[in-house]
Order: C-alpha cells, then structure tokens, then sequence
C-alpha cells in the first residue's frame, strides 16, 4: 500500500510505482493497466487519486488511451500505436478514467513478460528470495573449487596465450574431451570433435535456429515451454507451431498433423525436467518422435539443460538416435556459474561445419580461460560432487516448498520434480502477479510459457525460492483478496 508523505503526494508515489515498472519493462510494452477501480482497491486510494496518476503517465508519454478499451502501455516507449485508427480517445484522461472507474471493471492487468524474468535476473526487485526466477540462489552455488580452478590455469605463460590469439574454433580441446566423457555416461556417444562450445546454452539454441531455419519457417515447441524460446523464435520471423506438452512427452497426434500440413523444420524439445512442468519424457514418445523426425525430414533439437539434477537413466532422444536427427544441447549456467556463459552442442557429422560457420560469424570464438577452468574442474569430479550437493539441497527445498505451496490453497499441475513447479493458484496469474510486484515479488504467470498468451490460473515457481513461509502469507492473502474481487 501506499502511505502518505510530506515530501510526495500519493499521486506522485502511484506515478512512480508505474513509470519505474514501465522504464525496467516490469509491465510488458502493449499491456493493459487496471482499471481505476482496480488500481484503487489494489493500493489502497481513492479513485481520483489514480485518475491523476494515470494523467502524469499520459503526458510522459509512457502510456497510451485506447477508445472504449482502457489504458496500455506504449509499444517501445514510442506513440507509433497512435495512428492506428481510433487508439487515441481525444477526451480528457479525467473523463476517459471516471468514465472506467464507474463501470465495466475490466479483467484485463499489465503482466510479466520473458524479457521482464530476465531483467529480474539481472536487475533485482529486492533482497527477498524471488519465486518467479529461473535459476538457484546465488549462495548455492558459491563454490571454492572454481576460482582455485581459474587460478591454476591463468598462470603468467597462459594468460599471455590467451590474449595474443584467438581459441579454437571448435571451443578448448580439453574441455570437449569432458564433455564427450559425460555425455558417454548417459547413453550419448560422441567424440569431441563433434562437440562445439558455445556462449551458454541459449546461444546453442540460437546458433541451431540461425543455421537451419529462415524467416518463416515452421518450428514445434513444447507448450507449455519456456518462455524465452518462444519469444526468441518469434524475434526471429519464425512461425511457432505449439505442441501440447504431456506427463509422458509431446502430444503425437498433434506433431503428425502439423508434419503433414506444415511440414516444420525443427522441433525443440526439453525431455528431462521440463521447463515449466517437471515432466520427463517416456521411452514409448521418445520412440515415435525419433520416428516422425525420420519420417518427415525434420531435426530435433534436445535442450538438456538440467541435466545435472536430472534423475538417474533418465531418456534422452539424442541417447535413442545417436545424434542422426537430433542436436543436443546443454550448458552450465543452471548448476555451476551463469556469468561464465558456457554452453556446448553436440551434431551430427553433417551438421557440424554449417554450425561451426554460425559459431564463428556471431562470436569468432569463446573464452579459452573459462574453458579450461571448467574443465579442470570436470577431470578432478569438483563439478560432480558440486552438483550431488546441489541435488541434495534441492530435494529437501521441494519438499519444503510443495508443503508450503498446499497449505496455501494451491495444487499441483504436474508432478514436483527437478527445479520448478508448475502450481494451479485458483486466480488468473496475469492479476496476481501485477499484484504481488506491489509486495516486492516476481512471479512467472502461466501465461508466458505460452506461444500465444493464454491468461489463466497457472504460475511456474521456483523451488528453490520459495521455502519462505513469509511468501505464502503474502500470496495467500493477496489471492483471496483477488478472488473476492471476481
């Protein structure tokens, strides 16, 4: 709630509140902003209190009225909506705004958008654990094995190596030879020299989507999926086919219609622990998507990037295919050190040169020095033994979490497994999570992980940081204030 102040009226503080969310893309460019009457009940003032805060946006210039549909914020910050027809109602906000205040109570909030997860990665809300992040807390992975390890390799000689010259292309021999050792223990046999390192895992994914595909092309993605994919793809150009995703795997009925009608390029998959849901996929769907990718001439592209908390034996399509039609992906960030940015591919023979080429177009090469480190760390089991904890760690969290998450009126969706939990809260998720921001919370509403997005009672939390029964209190309460409101 807003308080008053000698120094700021309430007006200014709900001006502000906004404007900050609107610069660090907290509400999505295009969203809609509540109604008065909401704004009003969710801070805690009166209806003209939030009639001039909404006028101080209109004369920044950070949102726009739409006749008849309310108030949204300004695509890029520019007024370029204003010239579609009618996007501008002429009427004074005041008028405009009482006008919505006494009626129609419109659904409709400013949501979270991927880019805004993102930035709350990198821009944090505050000191509170955050349930909507999609990574572990930072002191989980504090470690004393990996600064020793950059030590040991950045001596006087290798650090003037590094400087003077470019890396391998390919990405440090060393460290593709661990990485061929542990793909080998899970059923994925390869050889370092079809391995190429990259700047994480998420340029992998680019660098596969920049050589395959064309503006226009047709792509499956699992939906529920993970956010960014989605809106990486689509800042690509190209078309998002969604193919429901299952406890057991991907629909099938659905790929096979869309192998016929569209025939997509690729299909990206996360087959162990699924992003948002947990899920795992099973041998039988394994099977028969290795069979339409034959069939129909499509690659698959395996993002595995959970793999080091994954369970023991669990499938991989790379693993059932030999890396024929499949394109494994992984990388570090999740388990070891996000800002070290290393992440690999492995190809099949065929595919690799025109991978390579990308590589080397959009980065030349990638740090030698970090590399080596990780790799060091591999051969010694530091990393090993680093993740066996982190596994540890993370069961008794789940556990923690589920309790906590049940108390609080919420089911589960799917199954809890790995890092996140795809929880059913009742309420639209979209509302909730306009209003949890007041409370200093991130959440991550079922909607983003959608192609097109899809409001509903759906939100993917973090294990991790959700242990703090002080979260539920506040999500509770927030919820029955939000459902009392319907």
């Amino acid at each position: 709630m807003l308080t008053r102040s000698p120094t700021q009226s309430l007006t200014e503080q709900l001006s502000a509140r906004i404007s900050e969310r609107i610069r660090n893309r907290l509400l999505a460019p295009g969203a809609r902003l509540p109604s008065v009457r909401q704004c009003a009940q969710q801070n805690g003032v009166s209806p003209s209190t939030v009639v001039a805060a909404y006028d101080q946006l209109l004369a920044q210039g950070l949102v726009q009225a739409r006749k008849n549909r309310g108030f949204f914020v300004r695509e890029g910050g520019r007024a370029a909506a204003d010239a579609d027809a009618g996007a501008t109602d002429p009427a004074p906000a005041g008028q405009r705004l009482a006008t919505d205040a006494v009626g129609r109570g419109a659904r409709g909030v400013a949501p979270v958008n991927a880019t805004a997860l993102i930035r709350g990665m990198f821009h944090k809300i505050n000191d509170q654990p955050q349930p909507g992040m999609g990574v572990f807390p930072s002191q989980w992975l504090e470690s004393a094995f990996m600064p020793a390890a950059v030590r040991k390799v950045a001596n006087a000689r290798a650090l003037q190596d590094f400087s003077l010259q470019y890396g391998e292309p390919l990405g440090d021999a060393g460290l593709r030879r661990q990485l061929a050792k542990r793909l080998d223990a899970f059923g994925v046999h390869t050889t370092p020299e079809h391995i190429i390192t990259t700047v994480g895992a998420t340029h992998a994914l680019d660098i596969v989507s920049r050589t395959l595909l064309r503006p226009g092309d047709p792509v499956m993605v699992e939906e529920p999926g993970w956010a960014v994919e989605f809106a990486r793809l689509a800042a690509l150009g190209m078309r998002i086919l969604p193919v429901p995703r299952r406890a057991d795997g991907p629909d099938l009925a659905v790929m096979a219609r869309y192998c016929e009608v569209h025939r997509p390029k690729l299909y990206v998959s996360v087959s162990v622990l699924h992003n948002p849901t947990g899920h795992c996929l099973a041998p039988g769907s394994a099977h028969r998507v290795l069979q339409l990718a034959d069939a129909h001439g499509f690659h698959v592209v395996e993002d595995d990037s959970y793999s080091h908390i994954a369970p023991e034996h669990a499938i991989r399509l790379a693993a059932l295919d030999g890396l024929q039609r499949t394109i494994y992906v992984s990388g570090f960030a999740k388990i070891l050190a996000p800002n070290w940015r290393v992440g690999f591919l492995a190809a099949p023979p065929a595919l690799l040169e025109p991978l390579l080429d990308t590589k080397l177009l959009t980065t030349l090469t990638t740090p030698a020095l970090l590399e080596k480190a990780l790799a060091l760390c591999m051969e010694q089991g530091q990393l090993r033994r680093h993740a066996e904890r982190i596994r540890t760690r993370l069961d008794a969290a789940r556990a923690r979490s589920v309790k906590l998450a049940l108390a609080a009126g919420c089911r589960f969706a799917a199954e809890p497994a790995g890092l996140f939990g795809w929880v059913d809260t009742g309420v639209d998720t979209d509302a909730l999570s306009q209003r949890m921001l007041d409370e200093g919370y991130l959440l991550a509403p079922g909607a983003l992980f959608h192609a097109e997005r899809k409001p509903g009672p759906l939100m993917r939390i973090n294990f991790a940081t959700t242990q703090d029964a002080a979260f539920w209190r506040v999500f509770e309460r927030l919820r029955a204030e939000q459902d009392r409101l319907r």
